[in-house]
């Protein structure tokens, strides 16, 4: 039995005064909800805050992207050591923020995933397609050529190290990312699906033990029907995740 993950990715957004008071509700909210696991990812500068509030809770905190590098003439980057440096231990791979927004590749967000492995950082990798290619019926091509990228570059020493990371896969359908639209729950399972068989033809195994979440405008009022569904082991949870209230909402969704 795979057990529910629930990853807040809060972007943009955060100051220390708000952030000090989401996160004390959170960790009081969530307190009794003890059947699955919950993730908030925040901005650099805000990690360090976050552990300080978040240590010896039930409540993991991440970064929202990683370089590939661990050092070097590289400004403004990120790398594994500095996020596990601050208690990191999840990191977000891929957003298709990531890809529009600042032209990352499944190539690049390949080189991450095995650099996050490498620093015991358990990868969120996100896949998803645009509206167009949702609309020409391209949803698996896309799926399965960002999910190949990262399978291609993966030894099996890396793979199962990455299975004892429990890596997660997270399909995010870019027409619903903050747009107020949502996959039904059934065409989340049809993709989720999709997703396992993949990781099934390289290890069937694996395959039933790896966490696959939704994201795409996961609300409280649309959560329990898309993690009711076989495939769906949760959310990956964007603007919902900075109303404590809302968030705490999806969190106990995911507990039933």
């Amino acid at each position: 039995m795979r057990r529910n993950l629930v990853v807040g990715n809060w972007k943009m957004h955060g100051d220390i005064h708000s952030n000090e008071i989401l996160l004390n509700t959170l960790i009081t909210g969530l307190s009794d909800y003890k059947s699955a696991d919950y993730v908030v990812c925040v901005p650099n500068p805000y990690l360090h805050q976050t552990r300080s509030l978040l240590e010896n809770t039930g409540i993991a905190w991440g970064g929202q992207n990683v370089n590939q590098f661990e050092e070097g003439a590289f400004t403004g980057a990120v790398s594994p050591h500095m996020l596990t440096d601050l208690g990191c231990t999840y990191v977000l791979l891929g957003h298709s923020e990531r890809r529009v927004l600042f032209h990352e590749t499944n190539l690049s967000a390949a080189a991450r995933f095995d650099a996050s492995i490498k620093a015991n950082l358990t990868p969120i990798l996100c896949v998803g397609e645009t509206l167009a290619e949702h609309d020409a019926g391209l949803t698996e091509v896309i799926v399965a050529s960002q999910m190949d990228a990262v399978m291609a570059t993966l030894n099996d020493e890396n793979f199962a190290k990455a299975m004892e990371l429990n890596m997660v896969f997270a399909y995010e359908p870019v027409w619903a990312v903050g747009t107020g639209k949502t996959a039904t729950p059934e065409q989340a399972q049809e993709v989720h699906q999709f997703i396992r068989q993949r990781i099934a033809r390289r290890n069937a195994e694996a395959a039933s033990k790896v966490r696959i979440i939704y994201g795409g405008s996961v609300k409280a009022q649309n959560a329990a029907k898309l993690f009711s569904m076989p495939d769906v082991d949760g959310g990956l949870v964007g603007g919902a995740s900075l109303n404590a209230e809302e968030f705490i909402a999806i969190c106990k969704a995911a507990n039933a």
